[in-house]
């Protein structure tokens, strides 16, 4: 009898290894991947229960990968992960910290989620600025020195911080005080493409990936069908970009996206040769001598009048793209504290910026097409 009862009893354990090991392995069965073809700077995995969302390079030459999951309700964290940030989903409240975050909020019809931001005047969204009116937004201050205390009484489930470097103490002295903290990424994508699919990061701490998908994928559309569009080009006009700051020129360089985007649209951009995704920072004389005979300039945000650029610089009128009166800014749109609409929507949205560009360039490709970020300076 004991030899049976020692049977049975192995057998019962036996069985329960292999009901442990089958629970623990389905907990870790992939349900599907969230595809990023665009975005070098994250990916999404959902398992059942929860999602596995991995951030590289949120800072040039960042060596660190950062790893969070996104708890559904009643689903469970298989103890291996535990020792990641562990986000409840879908987010009911979140603090963001760049403007580039709030167009993926509002497309995906999440801005009331919104309840902290730093230096609110830059919003130019104008259901977030009702928001803000209202006081349902509050002010944080600078993202360097986010204020701690206002947060610690919001409770945010989250907060999408991005940083320049590994060195932002404010954001590890919020984790240590138990808020959680995601990293973005999306400023430092080298594409346009790459830029709007962040929006697909959104969606998974939002429960909507689905809808986040079905956009961008309305982006991408729009995007490649202005560059087939563009390839119909019978010229490539010579570009000039950016503007004189205090004292320096700051320009794309050739790998941005900025730069990109006007190869995209069939231009011959002038620095398109150099490297690396920031800005160029030359002299006067150095980009006068390469681009007095530009065709097409494109400034940055500073102005919108040619007298305000010549007010600012005389020497701009040396140039023959501001003589023929082919200046172009996106200035224009502004929210109503001064916030400028295009650092805001324009990384989310690069098929309307092509598209602009296209119709700067080659105005007889879209011919009744309307710029919207873009105008023609007077």
């Amino acid at each position: 009898m004991k030899t049976v009862h020692k049977l049975l009893l192995l057998s019962v354990i036996a069985l329960f290894m292999v009901r442990c090991k089958n629970e623990t392995h389905s907990s870790r069965t992939t349900i599907s991947e969230n595809k990023v073809r665009y975005a070098k700077g994250f990916s999404i995995v959902n398992y059942d229960g929860y999602s596995l969302v991995t951030v590289q390079n949120p800072w040039p030459k960042a060596t660190q990968t950062y790893t969070y999951i996104l708890q559904e309700k009643k689903g469970r964290v298989p103890d291996s992960l535990q020792k990641h940030t562990i986000i409840p989903i879908p987010v009911k409240s979140m603090v963001v910290t760049s403007t580039t975050h709030i167009p993926s909020l509002e497309m995906l019809d999440a801005e009331k989620t919104l309840v902290g931001f730093p230096h609110l005047d830059y919003i130019s969204s104008e259901k977030v600025r009702a928001r803000i009116e209202a006081g349902k937004v509050k002010e944080l201050g600078m993202n360097q020195s986010l204020n701690t205390e206002v947060l610690l009484d919001l409770q945010p489930d989250v907060i999408i911080g991005y940083g320049i470097d590994n060195n932002n103490p404010t954001l590890d002295n919020l984790q240590k005080s138990g808020l959680k903290v995601m990293l973005n990424g999306d400023w430092n994508e080298e594409t346009p493409l790459g830029k709007a699919e962040w929006i697909k990061f959104f969606g998974a701490l939002l429960g909507k990936q689905k809808e986040a998908t079905a956009i961008f994928t309305t982006i991408e559309k729009e995007y490649l069908k202005t560059i087939q569009i563009a390839k119909n080009a019978q010229n490539k006009p010579t570009v000039l970009a950016g503007d004189m700051y205090e004292d320096r020129w700051y320009l794309p360089k050739g790998t941005s996206w900025g730069s990109l985007l006007l190869k995209e649209a069939q231009s011959r951009y002038l620095w398109a040769e150099t490297s690396g995704t920031g800005s160029l920072s030359l002299s006067f004389e150095t980009v006068f001598d390469k681009a007095k005979n530009a065709d097409i300039w494109i400034t940055s945000g500073q102005f919108s009048s040619l007298r305000e650029m010549t007010d600012k610089n005389p020497h701009y009128a040396q140039f023959d793209a501001f003589r023929n009166k082919n200046v172009y800014s996106f200035s224009g749109k502004k929210g109503k504290t001064g916030g400028i609409l295009y650092y805001e929507l324009a990384p989310n949205r690069p098929d309307i910026v092509l598209k602009d560009i296209v119709k700067i360039l080659h105005p007889e490709l879209l011919p009744t097409y309307q710029p919207f970020f873009f105008e023609k300076l007077k």
